[in-house]
């Protein structure tokens, strides 16, 4: 008897007269490419290194285009962002020790966000592997050890034939909810050995379904229908997995407001009835949150930022949908759904019947005024007013890229994303440096659509040398620099905890003068002017800089 999977399996004679005559002088490098490119990769970010010049000969030889950031982690960061973008796995090409040490922070960041980074190094060859004693250049003793906490799986190749396999399955991990960066590791001599192996053609690498189990989403949709006071918070898990306009069908057909987490900014609509927007560091809103009687969690772990640094003690019943079996549970008992947030969203949307409770958007609107009224009793019209002239010049579907300073900490709580999957930041592991590298990923996934980094004078600098990544490739970037003279955050926080801040002060560069030596246009900007400034820097193709000079502060969440 034969299958239908027979016959897929069976070559036909054009592929088996290419695969019996493959092209010379290809080696392990070339079939990473046609891996890559077989799996759908267009783009790949990365710089070269002495054991991982065979890969970028490849590179070079194929039809990917090649991204070169100036160092590891800004490729990581610009890779993370446009898988954040694109919903594609993206390629991270690196080179051993030092360059691949490099990105274990744009990993950890990529890890915190649920991108789908796929990060290839070389490693010494073969012969040198395990001891750590050779004296190779770049080696260490276990390389992936280094990696194995932070992404989400390790994938070894030690000969040229695991080489297409080892790469699709980690395609596969890398896009199976939840999402995450994934590593693999292949030596020298197996990138730079030369191969009879037929070209990569016919790779697949499909992403498993993560399905909720039907008996949890029963008891959750029983729940949500008679509890007399439901509340959703949305994290990033919904803007992942593309989910938010059910998220919102959902919210309508139970009549519950949503807040969405600092990841899941966009995933509601900020001025709906029942859009609680996101001030998840005021009191007011936390205590909110406990007085619900059932609290839908979807698509966050409710860690630190989102537990309003783990003040937030539910008093009823949680159902947390979560594809990331770790965060499941770990913060809040609950009844765990261990699912794609679309899908089990999907679910509850086929079994939730409507729930009328005219009373929702009162409770919204009053909460949403003790928050405006507790903000009216402090000095924060300047950082309110910057918001507002940023969201007035930005366009409703630019992707915006915050960095870890103070505008970016009201961003948080205070920006209206518009629409999902636009606002992005470095809250996921937290490091300096995001924004600006992210934004020229971003710019390479939606070519033609403008761009905003925000940064810190501080944050900038970790990032500084990709104006020459910006000014090669010609990216719509602005980047808006907030000159404060220092760690301004850090600033804030040793002054309030010890009286006297240590190390958070300073010197820096003439950002104008700076920038425009790379041949980027720049300019000082005013929070009276920024609104029109900035307007015009979107609007102008190219890269650019504006450098605000300001000091900030934080709102304070409960009562001074």
């Amino acid at each position: 008897m034969t299958h239908d999977h027979d016959l897929v399996l069976r070559p036909t004679e054009a592929q088996t007269a290419a695969a019996l005559a493959p092209p010379p002088g290809r080696t392990g490098g070339d079939l990473v490419v046609e891996t890559l490119r077989s799996l759908g990769a267009h783009t790949v970010f990365g710089l070269p290194g002495q054991h991982a010049l065979a890969l970028f000969d490849a590179v070079g030889r194929s039809g990917l285009r090649l991204v070169g950031l100036r160092t590891e982690n800004n490729a990581g960061f610009a890779a993370d962002a446009y898988g954040r973008i694109t919903g594609e796995a993206v390629p991270l090409l690196l080179s051993t020790g030092p360059g691949a040490l490099m990105a274990l922070p744009a990993l950890a960041e990529a890890a915190a966000a649920s991108a789908p980074v796929l990060a290839i190094s070389s490693q010494v060859p073969t012969p040198g592997l395990g001891g750590g004693r050779r004296g190779h250049l770049h080696e260490l003793r276990d390389q992936a050890a280094s990696f194995r906490e932070i992404v989400k799986s390790v994938h070894t190749a030690r000969t040229p034939s695991q080489i297409p396999s080892v790469i699709a399955e980690a395609w596969e991990s890398a896009l199976t909810a939840p999402f995450g960066p994934v590593w693999v590791e292949i030596p020298e001599d197996v990138l730079r050995a030369e191969t009879v192996i037929p070209q990569v053609t016919g790779m697949d690498a499909t992403p498993h379904e993560l399905a909720p189990r039907p008996e949890l989403t029963a008891v959750a949709a029983h729940w949500l229908a008679n509890a007399s006071r439901p509340v959703i918070i949305a994290g990033g898990g919904v803007v992942r997995a593309d989910a938010a306009g059910k998220l919102k069908q959902l919210a309508e057909r139970l009549n519950a407001p949503v807040v969405t987490t600092f990841g899941g900014k966009g995933a509601f609509p900020w001025t709906h009835p029942l859009s609680l927007q996101s001030w998840l560091e005021d009191r007011h809103m936390t205590d909110f949150l406990e007085d619900a009687d059932v609290l839908l969690v979807v698509g966050s772990g409710l860690g630190e930022l989102s537990s309003n640094y783990h003040t937030f003690f539910p008093t009823g019943r949680v159902v947390q949908i979560e594809a990331d079996l770790g965060k499941l549970e770990s913060n809040h008992a609950a009844l765990g759904i261990h699912a794609d947030a679309r899908l089990a969203l999907q679910a509850l949307l086929e079994t939730v019947p409507e729930r009328e409770d005219p009373a929702a958007p009162e409770r919204v609107r009053l909460l949403l005024a003790d928050v405006a009224a507790r903000l009216a009793g402090q000095d924060v019209t300047l950082e309110q007013g910057l918001l507002t002239s940023i969201r007035a010049a930005l366009p409703g579907r630019s992707p915006s890229f915050w960095d870890m300073t103070i505008l970016s900490y009201w961003a948080w709580s205070a920006f209206d994303a518009k629409h999902p999957n636009t606002m992005h930041s470095a809250q996921g592991a937290g490091g300096l440096g995001y924004a600006f590298p992210a934004a020229l990923g971003a710019a390479l996934a939606e070519p033609g659509t403008p761009v905003l980094a925000v940064s810190g004078d501080g944050g900038a600098m970790y990032s500084i040398a990709e104006l020459a990544t910006a000014r090669q490739h010609d990216l719509d970037v602005t980047w808006l620099i907030v000159d404060d003279g220092g760690y301004g955050i850090l600033r804030e926080y040793m002054t309030d905890a010890y009286g006297t801040p240590t190390g958070t002060e300073l010197t820096r560069p003439d950002f104008v003068a700076l920038a425009g030596s790379f041949g980027v246009p720049a300019a000082t900007t005013t929070p009276d002017t920024l609104r029109e400034d900035l307007a015009k820097s979107l609007a102008t193709p190219g890269p650019s800089v504006l450098v605000l000079p300001t000091t900030l502060r934080m709102f304070a969440p409960t009562h001074l």
